[in-house]
Parts: C-alpha cells; structure tokens; sequence
C-alpha cells in the first residue's frame, strides 16, 4: 500500500512538471515555405513554451531567432520547429577568432542540436551592412563567418547548419530604381564578393530582408498600390512587368548576383511585413491588406518575374518590441502580427488560401497583472509646466510610440496624452505604486481608459518572472517529494 502511495505521489509531481507543455489543438496547415521572425527586444516577453505552443496552433513549422537564449531553444526542443540563431553585430569581432568561435558553436549550437533543437541556419550578424552604420561592421563580418563556418564543420554538422547572414536590400543600388539595374552597394562591394564566394562555395543561401512599407514611409511621392498586391498598378522593365515593389526588390537582388556570376544562387527573404502603429501609413488595416496579398500569392506559388515558383520567407514579426530602437521610426516597435501579449492583432490565413476573415490562434495561458491603470489625477485641472514635464519624464523612459499624427492614439486629448504615458510608465514598471506618482499628479483606477483605437494595456507577467515562480515550485516539490521519502522509507 506505502508503495502505490509513493507511486501515486510520484505520478502527481510528473504531472504538475510537465502537463503545460503537453501539445495544443491544430488549425489547418500555414505554408511549409513560411517561417516568422520571434525577436526578444521586449520588457516582458512571454513564457516561451506559451509562444512555442502558438506557433504549433497555427502551424507554423519556422522560426528566425535573433540570439541564442537557452530557455527559448528549450522550449523549441522537440517542437518540430526549423530554427534560426543569430549572432547579434557587437559578437562578430570576438567571433572573428577561431578559438572564441570554437567556443561559441560548442555552448550555442551542438548543445542545443544535442538537445532536440533543430537548428537549420547561423546568420553571423543583423544586417552589417546598413548604410546607416556607416561601415561599422564592415571588417568584422566576413570573418567571423569564416570562423563561424570552420567551427560548424570541426563540430561535424556542417551538413545540417548552413552560415551565412541577413542583409537589408540596402545592399543593393539602382540608380533607376529599375530591377535590371541593380548591382551591389561601391562601398561593399568588395566584401560582397567575398560572401558571395564563400555562400557559393558552402551551398548556403542569401538571406535578404525586404520591406516594400519602407518605400511608402521614406518616399511620400512612392505609389501606394506597387507596395501592396492586388495589381492597382504595374511597371516594366526589359521585358518584366512589375505589379508591386517586393518582386522588384527580388529581382533587383536576382540582377546583381547574375552580374557577380551566381545566378542560381538560392534565395531566402529572412524578414518582410507590415508594421500596424507608430505612423500614418503604419495600421492594422494596411497590414491586413499587405498580408492577405502577400501569403496568397506564396500560396499560388508566384515568385517574381526572374524567380518564379516557391520562395522562402520569414514573416516579421511574431510580437511588438517595446524595447526596439524608434531612431528608424516609431513603427519599429509595432511590427507584430500578435499583440505583446500573443492576441492576433488582425485576419491572416496562413495557408496562403487567402481566406479574408481567418484569425491567427493567439496565446494561451498568458498570465495578467492586475486590471488597474494610471491616469493622470482627476484633480489637475490645469495643464502648466509640471503637467508637460511629468509627460516628457514618462515618455523618454517608456514607450509612447502610439502618440502622434496618424498613430492608434492620435486622437487623444492633452488629458489622454499624459494618462496614456502615465500607464506606460507605471505597466513598465510592474505596476508598482511608486511609479503613479508624478509629484502627485497621477492616481490610479480600476475602470478601463482605453478609447477607440487607442488601448491602455495592462502588463503581463513576463518570462523571467514566471521563470522564478516556476523554479520556485519545482523547487519546494522536489523538497517536499524528498522529504516524504525520508519520512516514510
């Protein structure tokens, strides 16, 4: 009896372990050539088995990750998940030795492939070569994907783990803007040419990052319609007619490897979506629009005039990113298809069936904090100096990307303004009862302030908390699971 007892015992801690990771229900099938970006730049990131657990229920079977983080790469074990790392650019000059990349394949890749993670891809670097970097990483970045790559190769699974890095379409220079034009950035050229050599050479792809809302947001004269797909416009060029600016910036990229000699080099789109706040042109209806188009024409299997058939792509992105650099623009934190909180923001039909009216499967399991906010007191009721200085403290150190002409909350009075920054301030913070102060200006409620289009968000508990909470039990259980043996043994 004492020993059905202990098995009992036994059976229920397994179950406590393990039953949040057991495998949710399905939907139908996303396109087997589409994967998304899961970028980590966020205060509160959510529970990582939670977001693994997502993207089973859409079934999307891809996912680029911009690091390496231990708990992230756990969570993919076993998933069935294709998986991309990265190396962010401030590594790749450490890197560039072969000792310290020895080391790094050792703790960041064989570890996890050893763990059921199926790594497919290493990008040595984000984008190194953006103009706006102005060359910074220009001498870093070849080699330490040669280290990188003799590293993968001593590790033995450099058939399984392809190097090579995600670059912006700013590589690539059309004095026309036509396609046949294109041909590699002057100042990188040579570089370039190393990579190109070295991708050739190691049966790796090109990884581009494509983003025809850029074109609408740096150029108020661009046409609209050739940013998205629904054929409001066309352009040719040498024989190609051209209905939107994503099969351009393909072919554009198509002209310059021929040019370099690669031309059945294959091609992966490493990031392209749309963002939904932050600018006029940056909303969830555009974004519909874009991804509708955009996942039916992958579904039709419709490459680009001189890439024709299957193309893969990387969506961008899974989340918001609060925590984002905003010096492109304040969209740069609202590229997320789902909410910070894992809630679909609009309609995508991931099957690429083109289905109008189909949602995402969003986050199970997220955990809130409390349903309080804080707004700015009842009692101001002059806005003097204290009033726009408070708004200014709390929103240099917060996110207030949503305030501004054409954003969700633009049409929040001089009161909503300072309560929207107020609530961002204190959610940041956990809402600690310090952070609704202001010198006494703010006070905190219970009843929602959200309006319209702009929403006051309450902060979920994030990872790293619910990591310690999780610990914390396991913790006390096998305590108590070791105790009881003491005891009764």
């Amino acid at each position: 009896m004492a020993q059905t007892k202990r098995m009992l015992w036994a059976s229920c801690l397994i179950f406590v372990l393990v039953q949040c990771h057991l495998p949710s229900a399905k939907c139908s099938h996303a396109l087997s050539n589409v994967g998304i970006n899961w970028g980590a730049l966020t205060s509160h990131p959510i529970n990582p088995y939670i977001v693994v657990d997502l993207l089973k229920d859409n079934v999307i079977n891809k996912v680029k990750l911009f690091d390496v983080d231990s708990w992230t790469l756990g969570a993919l074990a076993g998933s069935g998940i294709e998986v991309m790392i990265g190396i962010p650019n401030d590594q790749m000059e450490r890197l560039s030795n072969s000792g310290q990349a020895e080391q790094w394949v050792k703790q960041n890749l064989t570890k996890h492939l050893h763990g059921g993670v199926d790594i497919r891809y290493i990008s040595v670097g984000n984008e190194p070569f953006l103009a706006s970097y102005e060359n910074k990483y220009r001498s870093s970045t070849f080699p330490a994907m040669k280290s990188i790559q003799k590293a993968v190769e001593k590790a033995g699974v450099v058939d399984q783990v392809k190097v090579t890095s995600c670059l912006n379409a700013d590589v690539l220079d059309s004095g026309s803007d036509k396609p046949s034009d294109g041909q590699f950035r002057s100042d990188i050229k040579d570089v370039m040419k190393e990579i190109l050599q070295f991708l050739n050479d190691n049966n790796s792809p090109f990884f581009i990052n494509i983003y025809p809302y850029l074109s609408l947001y740096l150029n108020p004269n661009f046409p609209e319609e050739l940013a998205f797909f629904d054929a409001g416009r066309s352009f040719e060029d040498k024989g190609a007619t051209y209905t939107n600016v994503f099969d351009a910036s393909v072919d554009t990229l198509v002209w310059a490897l021929k040019k370099e000699g690669y031309s059945d080099m294959k091609i992966v789109v490493g990031e392209v979506g749309w963002p939904t706040d932050g600018h006029k042109s940056a909303n969830k209806d555009k974004a519909r629009r874009f991804y509708h188009g955009f996942l039916k024409k992958l579904g039709n299997q419709q490459g680009s005039p001189l890439h024709p058939g299957v193309l893969d792509v990387y969506l961008f992105g899974l989340f918001d990113e609060n925590l984002k650099s905003i010096e492109p623009g304040k969209f740069e934190r609202h590229w997320g298809i789902f909410e910070y909180d894992g809630k679909p923001k609009f309609p995508v039909d991931f099957s690429g069936k083109g289905e109008d009216h189909k949602w995402p499967v969003g986050a199970k399991g997220v955990r809130y904090l409390e349903k309080q906010w804080c707004v700015l007191s009842e009692d101001v009721k002059e806005f003097s100096g204290p009033v726009y200085e408070a708004l200014g403290y709390a929103c240099a150190n917060t996110d207030c990307t949503s305030l501004g002409y054409g954003c969700s909350c633009a049409d929040l009075d001089i009161r909503g303004n300072v309560s929207y920054a107020f609530n961002q301030y204190f959610q940041a913070r956990d809402q600690s009862i310090e952070a609704c102060d202001f010198d006494g200006l703010a006070e905190i409620v219970t009843s929602d302030p959200s309006k319209g289009t702009c929403k006051f968000p309450i902060v979920i508990e994030s990872a790293a908390t619910s990591l310690k909470t999780r610990d914390a039990i396991i913790h006390i259980l096998l305590l108590g699971f070791a105790l009881f043996f003491v005891t009764f043994m």
